[in-house]
C-alpha cells in the first residue's frame, strides 16, 4: 500500500511516523512518501517558539483538549530520554496572567504543577489581577523536525520537493490514501471557507537571563495579541501579533514597535537584550481542527484522503494527538480494503484451488480480520458449515501464499 502525505511540517511527519509505527509490520508492503514545497528549517512549525499550550479554552472542542493531553504525554515520555535533546524537549515553567477573573483553563489537568498565583506573585507584575503558574514543556521545532526527519528516513521513508497542485496528481502516481497536513495551502487543494490566516509575528532575542514563560490574556484584544515572553534553549521568542486573513508573511516595523514595546512594559529587563531576528508566519485558523476521512470522486476509483489541518497557533502542541487520531483512519481504509480484497479473493479462489486448501487460506485471514466473517459467509454459503473441519489446514494456506495480496503478506507469513 503506497501513503502520500501532503506537507512536511509537524503535523505531516508526525502523522508519517504514527502511520508507520502501527502498521509496518502488518501492511506489507507499505511504502510512505512525503511531498512539501517547503521543509525544515522553512515551515512554519520551525519558527514557532515551540511552547506547549494550547488557547485557555477549549470552547466544547473536547476532542482537542484529548489530543493536547495525548501530546503532552508522548513528549514527557522522551524527556529521561538520550534523545530529548536532539528533540529540543524540555521542561519550562512560567506563569499565564490576566487583567481580571477568569475560568480555570482546558489544560490544567494536563500540564505540571498547576496553581493560581498568590497575591505576592501578582505583585510583581502591575497592571495584572490574576493568574495561574504552571511547568510545561518545550517542543522547538528547528531540533525537533530534523528529528523527525532523520527518524523517517532511517526506516525508508522517501521524501519528494515538490509543490502537490492537487489530490488527484498523487492517486495517478498510484497513491492508495493521501494525507494531507498542508497547513494554510489547504484551501488550494480544495475549498474550505472556514479555513483563515491568522499573521503572526515575533522578535527572537538573546536574553540568557529570563528563565520562566510570560503569556499574558487580554480578553477583549483576543488570543495572542497581548504581550508574551518565551524563553528557548538559545533564543528567547517575543510576541505577539494574531491579524486573521491577513496574508502577508513580511515581517512589517510597525508590528514590530507593538510587540517590543509592549514586551518591554512586562519585562523591562529586555531593553538589554540583543535583538536577532523578526520572523512571520500563517497560522492555520479554524472554528476546529479538520481530521477526517473524505472520499473524492475522480475517475472509476474515488480517492481516499485524510484530513489533518486547521491546527491555529498550536500545531506543535496538538501535533501527536492528532497524527493518532490519524493513523486511526488510516487503520479503517486498511480494513475496509482488506474485506473488498477477502471478498473477491474468496469468489475467485473457490473456483481456482482445491476448496479446502482456499477456505483454509481464508480461515487464517478471518483470524486477524474476524469482522469480515459474515461477510464472506454471505459470498460463499459453504463455507460456515466447513470453518471448523479446515482449523488443521493452516499450512496448506501457507504454501499458497503467493497468492495473497500483499497486504495479507505478513499476516500469513508464518503463521
Amino acid at each position: 500500500m503506497k501513503v502520500a502525505v501532503i506537507g512536511a511540517g509537524v503535523s505531516g511527519l508526525s502523522t508519517a511516523q504514527s502511520i508507520y509505527e502501527r502498521y509496518h509490520s502488518i501492511v506489507r508492503p507499505l511504502t510512505i512518501e512525503v511531498y512539501a514545497d517547503q521543509f525544515t528549517p522553512l515551515t512554519t512549525s520551525d519558527g514557532a517558539a515551540g511552547f506547549w499550550q494550547p488557547y485557555l479554552y477549549d470552547k466544547g472542542n473536547i476532542q482537542e483538549t484529548k489530543w493536547n493531553k495525548e501530546t503532552f504525554d508522548h513528549l514527557l515520555s522522551f524527556l529521561r530520554s538520550p534523545d530529548s535533546i536532539k528533540m529540543g524537549i524540555f521542561l519550562q515553567s512560567g506563569y499565564n496572567l490576566c487583567c481580571e477573573p477568569a475560568p480555570d483553563p482546558s489544560f490544567k489537568d494536563t500540564v505540571l504543577g498547576f496553581r493560581r498565583l498568590t497575591e505576592r506573585e501578582m505583585q510583581m507584575f502591575p497592571g495584572f489581577t490574576y493568574g495561574w503558574f504552571n511547568t510545561a514543556l518545550m517542543v522547538e521545532g528547528k531540533s525537533y523536525l530534523p528529528w523527525l526527519m532523520d527518524w523517517l528516513q532511517k526506516r525508508g521513508v522517501k521524501f519528494y520537493h515538490r509543490k502537490i497542485k492537487s489530490f488527484e496528481e498523487l492517486a495517478e502516481s498510484g497513491a492508495d490514501v493521501i494525507i494531507n497536513c498542508t497547513g494554510m495551502r489547504s484551501g488550494e487543494l480544495q475549498p474550505d471557507p472556514d479555513l483563515k490566516p491568522g499573521r503572526g509575528q515575533i522578535v527572537k532575542v538573546e536574553a540568557p537571563w529570563l528563565k520562566h514563560w510570560i503569556i499574558t490574556h487580554n480578553f477583549e484584544k483576543g488570543t495572542y495579541n497581548s504581550p508574551y515572553i518565551i524563553p528557548g534553549s538559545r533564543l528567547v521568542t517575543v510576541g505577539g501579533i494574531f491579524q486573521i486573513g491577513n496574508w502577508s508573511e513580511k515581517s512589517n516595523s510597525a508590528d514590530h514597535k507593538i510587540i517590543w514595546e509592549d514586551a518591554c512594559q512586562l519585562e523591562p529587563s529586555l531593553k538589554h537584550a540583543r535583538i536577532v531576528e523578526d520572523w512571520t508566519g500563517l497560522r492555520p485558523v479554524r472554528s476546529k481542527v479538520r481530521l477526517e476521512r473524505e472520499k473524492i470522486k475522480s475517475g472509476v476509483t474515488p480517492i481516499e484522503v485524510i484530513h489533518n489541518y486547521g491546527h491555529g497557533g498550536f500545531g506543535l502542541t496538538i501535533h501527536r494527538g492528532c497524527a493518532e487520531e490519524a493513523a486511526r483512519l488510516f487503520g479503517q481504509i486498511v480494513e475496509e480494503k482488506g474485506k473488498e480484497i477477502l471478498n473477491r479473493y474468496c469468489s475467485l479462489t473457490v473456483c481456482s484451488f482445491p476448496s479446502l486448501a482456499c477456505l483454509s487460506w481464508i480461515c487464517c485471514l478471518l483470524k486477524y480480520l474476524p469482522s469480515t466473517e459474515k461477510v464472506v459467509a454471505e459470498d460463499c454459503p459453504s463455507l460456515s458449515l466447513v470453518l471448523p473441519e479446515v482449523s488443521s489446514y493452516r499450512g496448506v494456506a501457507c504454501d499458497i501464499s503467493g497468492h495473497v495480496p500483499h497486504c495479507f503478506s505478513a499476516i500469513l507469513d508464518g503463521k
